[in-house]
């Protein structure tokens, strides 16, 4: 399984739970919450209307991400330098250490987890990088020095599942 049917099945599996929550657990809070009389006062009823919203947001941005993804077609990224969705290892010039990204939408990006968003500075600046590249990224921290050493494209990557 490719990188992007991983990242369908999660997404697919938070918009379930979502759903489940829309249209089976908040109607039978707002229910109970109705039951205990005068909705104006009722603290209970708000909450599980502003979840409900919230979920209903949540939902609809989760659709749309996942159109984006099924529509998006990988044979417009490239196969011989950084892109979307690459694994790129990196040698951090200024402290002699190694890292290693992936280059991810911004509704992906977990830095922590060394995915990184496309548009943020260090992801702008590998994309259409290839082995030995060095980048400067102004970053809030300042500037950093980045050596490319290795990729793999979103191409290797699902071959290689």
């Amino acid at each position: 399984m490719g990188i992007r049917e991983d990242l369908l099945k999660k997404l697919n599996a938070e918009i379930s739970t979502l759903e489940r929550e829309l249209k089976v657990d908040l109607p039978r809070q707002l229910a109970e919450a109705a039951a205990h009389g005068d909705l104006s006062e009722n603290a209970e009823h708000e909450a599980a209307k502003e979840r409900k919203d919230t979920v209903t947001g949540m939902l609809l941005k989760m659709y749309e991400r996942r159109q984006g993804i099924s529509n998006m077609n990988t044979a417009q990224i490239s196969t011989d330098s950084v892109g979307f969705w690459s694994t790129v290892e990196v040698l951090d010039l200024d402290n002699d250490e190694e890292i290693t990204y992936q280059l991810v939408s911004p509704d992906e990006s977990d830095p922590k987890q060394g995915k990184i968003s496309m548009t943020s500075p260090i992801g702008h600046a590998l994309a259409g990088c290839v082995d030995g590249d060095e980048i400067t990224v102004v970053t809030p921290r300042g500037e950093r020095n980045y050596e490319v050493i290795s990729f793999t494209t979103i191409h290797e990557s699902d071959k290689a599942s």
